[in-house]
């Protein structure tokens, strides 16, 4: 073994029991786990689109109902596609009628602005997770999804197993530092870490990518 990681054939995939499919299926439990986890990604996306807080809180509720009414087409018929980038896809045609909106009022001011904004709208996700947005204090908006994630598995394994885990997927620490402080080996540390993970991918799908 050697300190090598795990294939990642044992990590990667989802399953049938997946937040997303559960969320399809309208599961009051699963609804709110994906409201929980996605809610501030969606957030983090509205602020570097340069909205204030109570519009990117607008932009959060509108996201969500759009989602709860469009997630049955939601499909990864294509290499590539992922949820992430059909999420974004939602937040940025919410983001874009808003600021049409906003542009298309006459009494609005900056309306010019409102319509650069629009123009400068990505075709693809902004996926440069660990930026953070310095305005809203939304800093590594990844970790946080990986935190939040994190803490709802929790319960589901022992103590020791998540603490390997959270140590090297979020708080980032070397698995050879970990390893050393809990008296196990490299191997034992990113089997600990694959477990939790492969957990994880349920709920978060290619969020989960490490």
């Amino acid at each position: 073994m050697n300190g090598t990681p795990p294939p990642v054939a044992e990590i990667s995939g989802s399953t049938s029991s997946s937040l997303v499919d559960r969320v399809k299926a309208q599961d009051p439990e699963a609804w709110r786990r994906f409201s929980t986890l996605y809610g501030p990604l969606v957030y983090h996306w509205a602020r570097q689109s340069k909205l204030q807080s109570h519009d990117a809180a607008d932009i959060v509720q509108e996201v969500f109902r759009k989602v709860a009414s469009h997630i049955g087409g939601f499909r990864r018929d294509r290499a590539g596609d992922s949820f992430r980038g059909w999420l974004w896809t939602v937040t940025r045609n919410a983001i874009r009628d808003h600021f049409r909106d906003a542009a298309g009022r006459p009494e609005a001011v900056g309306g010019s602005e409102m319509r650069q904004r629009l123009e400068q709208l990505h075709e693809r996700a902004p996926f440069d997770l660990e930026a953070g947005d310095p305005e809203s204090g939304d800093a590594q908006p990844h970790r946080r999804l990986m935190q939040a994630a994190a803490e709802l598995v929790r319960g589901e394994f022992e103590e020791r197993t998540w603490q390997l885990f959270y140590s090297v997927a979020v708080d980032g620490r070397p698995a050879s530092d970990v390893a050393a402080d809990a008296g196990l080996s490299v191997w034992a540390v990113y089997k600990a870490k694959n477990r939790v993970l492969k957990r994880l991918q349920e709920d978060l799908g290619d969020a989960a990518e490490l």
